[in-house]
């Protein structure tokens, strides 16, 4: 049985990113959220595009103001008015000053914006009542950005900032890593679909809708399989469908050690090598992780290994060993060049926090600011792996170290937030 920071070393070693040359696909910039640059971008504009005014006020030359004050103003002769997108026709000259707005094209001449509240306006004539300091509230041509260098890099989440930068910078098209296609099935005799009458002894198989909401929220695309029966060769059956249509599988139930698991006989006939076979977690324990022969994806020549992770059936279970490990897989082959792992911080715990010690142990709840703080909250009710009601309206997860017993209220615990 292998720690959890030995688990999540070998399968990050397992999952290679998307190949940026054929895994790719040009998408319209207006349905890129969400999806992952392929390749790095440059712009030929510059960041300002011109020399612009910061502010609403008078464009001046900072040697005729540069010693006024509200008893000795400056007096500028105003030559002209320049709003936003107005190309300026005039050139500034000693004693004069623009009425210019912000955004609006810096006239040749002028140095230095005068913001209006330390202005008074007379006429065709601006007293200047305060010395500004020299180029005050000019922003300058590429000083944001240079033409020609790097705008983004590959390997990012295109979310709103990127994106309007993206749009500044005239780019409707841009290349994205393809989804990744994450195949999910559920296993057991006692799973029936949502539509169905429940009989004595049967349990919908709410598994499958979870899974495909967290591959989803991960960035992929799920390839929903339904339910197998406890069948050799159905589940063989749907293995073999799952590893030639998915980057990754992802099965829930039947990897413990009872008289109805198969899975792990299934891989040995498909020539998986299996490299975990349990962690010492809880919940998660029986946890399976495996990859196939290479297979040739879509449209390249590039071989891929798919990854399977055969997750326990209970619902806690299965949310804890996706969050902990198969999101951040799916999200470093999604290409995401950083930021794929699992982050935690320390925070303070509301509530009293106990474990048996002998297992890494993750507790479910909210992250939630209390008096300025941030707080972690346990779900209320049963801490059991199979009490699904108190996962929802949940959004993180705290781990309570193999050795350590009791976190008590107002102590630190690490926790970690599901960002999706």
């Amino acid at each position: 049985m292998l720690s959890v920071s030995d688990t999540q070393a070998v399968i990050f070693d397992l999952v290679q990113a998307l190949d940026h040359q054929g895994e790719t696909e040009v998408v319209d910039l207006l349905t890129a959220t969400g999806r992952i640059l392929a390749c790095p971008v440059t712009s030929n504009l510059d960041f300002p595009h011109w020399d612009n005014s910061a502010m609403d006020g008078y464009a001046v030359r900072y040697s005729d103001v540069q010693n006024c004050s509200a008893e000795q103003p400056a007096i500028l002769a105003i030559v002209e008015s320049i709003p936003a997108g107005y190309q300026p026709k005039l050139t500034i000259s000693q004693g004069q000053a623009a009425r210019i707005f912000t955004g609006a094209v810096m006239p040749k001449g002028a140095d230095t914006v005068v913001m209006q509240e330390r202005t008074s306006q007379k006429e065709n004539f601006v007293h200047i009542l305060a010395a500004p300091q020299p180029q005050e509230f000019v922003r300058r041509k590429a000083a944001f950005y240079q033409a020609g260098t790097q705008l983004l890099p590959a390997g990012i989440k295109l979310n709103a900032a990127e994106i309007a930068v993206l749009a500044a910078a005239q780019c409707s098209q841009v290349s994205v890593y393809r989804r990744p296609i994450v195949a999910i099935f559920s296993t057991g005799d006692e799973l029936v679909t949502l539509d169905q009458p429940l009989a004595p002894g049967q349990i919908v198989d709410s598994n499958g809708y979870a899974l495909a909401a967290l591959v989803r929220q991960s960035g992929a695309e799920p390839l929903m399989l339904g339910i197998v029966k406890d069948e050799p060769a159905a589940l063989e059956k749907t293995i073999a469908e799952a590893i030639a249509n998915a980057d990754i599988v992802i099965s829930s139930g039947g990897v413990s050690v009872g008289d109805y698991d198969y899975v792990e006989q299934i891989l040995a006939t498909l020539q998986a090598q299996i490299h975990i076979r349990a962690v010492a977690m809880r919940p998660g324990k029986p946890l399976t992780v495996a990859t196939f022969p290479p297979k040739v994806p879509r449209g390249d020549n590039h071989q891929r290994v798919p990854v399977y992770f055969g997750l326990p059936g209970n619902p806690a279970a299965v949310l804890v060993t996706f969050l902990r490990f198969v999101q951040p897989a799916i999200k470093k082959l999604a290409g995401l060049a950083q930021g794929w792992e699992i982050e935690f911080v320390k925070v303070r715990s509301h509530k009293e926090l106990r474990s048996d010690g002998k297992r890494e142990t993750y507790v479910w709840g909210k992250l939630q600011v209390v008096n300025g703080v941030y707080e972690f909250s346990p779900a209320g009710g049963s801490h059991s792996s199979g009490n699904l009601i108190n996962l929802a309206q949940t959004n993180a997860l705290a781990v309570i170290p193999v050795g350590n017993t009791l976190i008590s209220p107002g102590e630190e615990v690490e926790v970690s937030f599901n960002r999706g």
